[in-house]
């Protein structure tokens, strides 16, 4: 028995205090997580055997303009489907050691100790969520969740629909493959390609070498940031008027054109950042708790997204 009556009690509200600002602290330090909040794209779920985004791939063939009693068409409509993505996990483990527990015994040592121990885990999920999120899903033997590098493309099965099937072509981004040299005119037409009206990218993120390379292409004085997304500590700079910024685990040579309003951050609202109390296993001198998170990534128009590959600067 420990000599701190109170050990348990304290490890379990210290770390429950902190859930709240989890989200905010592992989300808001990388641009893509921090877009994402931003826009209010982050989403809690209740259940379900799947993630279920709706989709509108066609238009109402019923819409036209009529005189008098014409007939009005009353014809069923197609063209609304569903996208269906795979709950995935996410997990890290706290532990706090026997020796350590004998060392930190006072009520301020075990909050201090905890506290680092939370903020080690902390920066160790933010890294970890953000590599997820621009690869492809396949990670860790699938264990992965959806990145960038399959929701933004032209190829592969994703949600359920298999973009080289006939007649789903709404479901395949813009991509610029093999881009060469970056350009403003390649930028332009990225850009253009997935916008219609008001709808356009909100978001183009790229490496830390394609930025400079955007920058250099600039005139000085057309060199325009986001206020916002700079206050958030976010280098960028403006093209037509989505801000342009940079992160390490951008795949090199890409350069991603997104739009906010379809794309989602799902989780499940019993398992986000939810924490299990300490235990000690009958066989180790430690106490482990786990934070653990349910969700994935989803996109509900990928034609709306756009990417350049394998750009040089």
């Amino acid at each position: 028995m420990t000599a701190n009556a109170n050990f348990d009690a304290l490890l379990s509200t210290t770390l429950a205090n902190y859930r709240a600002q989890l989200t905010d602290n592992v989300f808001t330090a990388r641009p893509l997580t921090y877009f994402l909040m931003d826009k209010g794209r982050i989403r809690m779920l209740n259940g379900g055997t799947k993630i279920v985004e709706p989709l509108i791939y066609g238009q109402n063939s019923t819409v036209a303009s009529y005189s008098g009693y014409d007939t009005i068409s009353l014809t069923a409509q197609e063209g609304i489907s569903a996208a269906e993505y795979d709950w995935k996990q996410y997990a890290a483990s706290i532990a706090i050691s026997g020796i350590e527990e004998a060392k930190n015994n006072g009520e301020q040592e075990i909050i201090n100790l905890l506290e680092a121990k939370i903020m080690q885990a902390e920066e160790s999920m933010r890294e970890g969520f953000n590599q997820m999120f621009f690869g492809n899903g396949t990670g860790n033997s699938n264990k992965n969740w959806n990145g960038l590098g399959n929701l933004v493309s032209s190829v592969g099965t994703v949600g359920g629909i298999n973009r080289a099937t006939a007649g789903n072509e709404f479901w395949r981004s813009y991509v610029n493959a093999n881009a060469g040299a970056l350009t403003l005119a390649k930028m332009a037409t990225a850009y253009n390609s997935v916008s219609v009206g008001n709808d356009h990218p909100d978001m183009v993120l790229t490496t830390q070498t394609l930025f400079e390379k955007y920058e250099a292409l600039l005139q000085p004085q057309l060199r325009y940031t986001d206020t916002k997304t700079a206050d958030a500590g976010f280098q960028n700079l403006l093209f037509k008027s989505a801000p342009v910024t940079y992160d390490e685990h951008c795949t090199a040579g890409y350069m991603y054109f997104l739009n906010s309003k379809y794309l989602t951050l799902v989780g499940h609202s019993g398992k986000w950042f939810a924490q299990t109390e300490f235990v000690r296993p009958e066989n180790l001198d430690a106490r482990y708790a786990l934070i653990m998170c349910y969700g994935n990534l989803t996109c509900r128009n990928a034609a709306k997204q756009g990417v350049i590959t394998d750009a040089t600067a």
